[in-house]
């Protein structure tokens, strides 16, 4: 009496999974101004309009080797005491005669005087060493050497301090010449946006009305398109024969902000042509093996095809799914900002005579007035570190992990709502008995509705497993980037090793709770449970599974391949002004590959989003086929519901024998 997916269900599963949010502290603590504005030990803000240090704009840092530590990128901070002299130099000369004539006592010098005589120069309104090269030799001011405390040091040593002091500054500096560029293209990113749209939907359509031919001119189509890509890169590899500077390799050349230096050298043009050349081998070989396959795929899609037509309005949910994930991601990176800059300057008390409250921590706005001030004269409150003294700041590093697990919990939350609502809008197609009476009017609402009503719970629980699971592979990652100095062989070996194994155990745990989310659209039932039912479904059906799940998804990727190819092919030759009729229409750009690749990525996306529609109607559909040869067979009595096509190819051919 099974007659498709249940509608009386029971609220199996009514925990809500709440979880300690980290904004509120972080939002409170945290200053987004430290990523415009420079700021000193005291948390000022550099050269500021309209405050009273607007004509103080440079930021001098006492000791610029401290600067090399990687944490700066995390804190955006320098561990070392940063004043706001009104001028770069002067001031330095200052504070260096202040402390030479021995006026500071020495267990203050750290904290009032600077570590090293150098000259400086402003740089981006911070006082940088100003480091010059000499006939290929580091310099400053035309010493190779400088004095670091009681030893000498090349110059070259200040390089690394003074590159990571400035390379947020870099980076924002990049940031800017990015946005103009997207100010000037945005109009044709959208236009370029809305053609992948029309192609997807346009592929969409061909294939509801010709999938056997779609398939076969989307495989030919790929092999050109990469085709052409191979002959583009060769003709550009073999035009920079001969020129100047063309023969440097990208090693020597190093990183630069100006990505389109990169295009004018030989080895980027072979190497994407190396790339093109595999990924073309690979297409070609992986349709060798499967050309007995593609015909029952492509009656899969058929179908996949007719219950797509009865609910037009699947294929444009995952615009839902992608307006959830938009706030998902905002939200974490808000989170993530705010947490970056929540380090406050912690100040200790530092004397030179006997002092009960001597390393205590002080505020140094009432300090004059304070009990500590009058009981040690000689005491002054002064800067030691930054970060804070709270348990909140001590472990600021988890908790910027902890709201990373955050971010994974909820995308995939976001993404296994999407998923548990298309197949349940699927399997009522499937298990109509008369179609399109049977199926239930918007089927799309009605199985969204009954996801956020009775399963909340269960999809919560399925993505928790997985985001723990991508944590690990971060933190992983982390211990790698940390160990990649290291001389242990063993470690790195077993290191490498846990990171395969993870990989493949989310890659496992993915495809197991997408199977048992179409359990719970179907039957209701918790995550266990369906996770449970799906996998002994699967393992009864293993060939099958095998075959079917990796042509069809090949064939729809190949179909996201092509769609990427046209728009991307047509957004570089629009950009870089090859198209005659069009040059004057192009817009004059710093990065002509900004535009390219937000046209390039949001085509992925939008394809994505219909074929990713395409490929949860052939799960759903496949494993309720796999039920109904289960369920039913095939007499008066219990009749199956696949469509007489369907059983016709996939149960009585030699790979649908049971």
């Amino acid at each position: 009496d099974f007659k498709g997916p249940i509608h009386n269900r029971e609220c199996i599963c009514l925990l809500v999974y709440l979880s300690i949010n980290v904004s509120p502290p972080a939002w409170t603590q945290g200053d987004p101004r430290k990523l415009i504005y420079p700021t000193d030990s005291t948390g000022q803000f550099c050269g500021q309009i309209g405050t009273p240090l607007e004509k103080k704009p440079f930021l001098f840092y006492f000791n610029i080797m401290k600067c090399a530590s990687p944490l700066v990128l995390l804190e955006f901070q320098c561990p070392t005491t940063q004043v706001l002299p009104t001028t770069s130099y002067q001031a330095t000369r200052y504070y260096f005669q202040f402390c030479k004539e021995g006026s500071v006592p020495e267990i203050l010098k750290n904290r009032m005087c600077p570590a090293m005589v150098i000259p400086s120069k402003p740089f981006t309104r911070r006082c940088l060493p100003a480091l010059e090269t000499k006939g290929g030799v580091v310099v400053i001011g035309n010493k190779t050497t400088f004095v670091y405390g009681d030893i000498n040091l090349n110059a070259t040593d200040l390089l690394e301090a003074s590159k990571n002091s400035n390379l947020v500054v870099e980076a924002r500096q990049v940031a800017m010449k990015i946005f103009e560029d997207y100010t000037e293209s945005w109009p044709w990113i959208l236009l370029g946006l809305v053609i992948a749209m029309l192609v997807s939907l346009f592929f969409i359509i061909l294939l509801r009305l010709l999938a056997g031919v779609m398939v076969w001119v989307i495989i030919t189509m790929v092999i050109a398109v990469i085709g052409y890509g191979i002959l583009h890169c060769y003709m550009q590899y073999d035009s920079l024969k001969g020129q100047p500077g063309a023969n440097i390799t990208i090693k020597d050349l190093g990183l630069q902000t100006d990505f389109s230096v990169y295009l004018h050298l030989q080895q980027t043009w072979l190497a994407f042509m190396i790339i093109l050349c595999i990924v073309e081998v690979v297409v070609i070989i992986t349709l060798i093996f499967l050309r007995k396959r593609l015909i029952i795929s492509i009656a899969l899609l058929k179908e996949a095809s007719r219950a797509i037509s009865h609910m037009m309005s699947s294929l444009f949910y995952p615009v839902l799914t992608f307006a959830l994930l938009c706030l998902v991601i905002a939200y974490w990176a808000i989170t993530a900002v705010f947490l970056s800059t929540s380090n406050e300057p912690v100040y200790k008390v530092f004397n030179t005579s006997e002092c009960e409250y001597s390393r205590d921590t002080c505020d140094p706005k009432t300090f004059n007035g304070s009990n500590i001030s009058a009981r040690c004269p000689d005491a002054e409150c002064l800067f030691a570190f930054y970060g804070g003294e709270t348990y909140y700041h001590k472990y600021l590093i988890l908790v910027q992990f902890y709201n990373l697990f955050l971010f994974f919990w909820c995308a995939n939350f976001v993404m296994a709502l999407g998923q548990v609502t298309l197949a349940g809008a699927f399997a009522s197609y499937y298990w109509a008995f008369t179609k399109p009476d049977d199926i239930p009017a918007s089927p799309i609402c009605y199985s969204l509705s009954r996801a956020l009503r009775y399963h909340t719970g269960s999809l919560a629980f399925g993505s928790l497993i997985l985001s723990i699971v991508q944590v690990v592979r971060v933190i992983l990652e982390y211990l790698e980037d940390h160990l990649k100095d290291a001389e242990n062989g063993f470690a790195k070996f077993l290191l490498s090793c846990m990171k395969c194994c993870f990989w493949c155990l989310e890659k496992c745990i993915k495809f197991l709770n997408r199977n048992a989310y179409i359990m719970i659209a179907i039957y209701g039932k918790n995550f266990c449970t369906s996770a449970r039912d799906a996998f002994f479904l699967l393992m009864r059906n293993v060939v099958r599974v095998v075959v079917l799940d990796s042509v069809t998804d090949f064939l729809l990727f190949l179909g996201k391949l092509l769609i990427v190819g046209i728009v991307g092919i047509c957004s570089f030759f629009f950009f870089t002004q090859r198209i005659k009729p069009m040059e004057e229409a192009a817009p004059s750009l710093n990065y002509y590959w900004v535009p390219i690749l937000t046209v390039v990525l949001g085509s992925y996306l939008i394809a994505h989003g219909f074929f990713s529609v395409y490929a949860m109607c052939v799960d759903t559909l496949f494993l309720c086929f796999c039920e109904d040869l289960e369920r039913n067979d095939g007499s008066s009595d219990r009749p199956y519901l696949m469509s007489p096509e369907l059983h016709e190819i996939l149960a009585m051919s030699k790979l649908g024998k049971r």
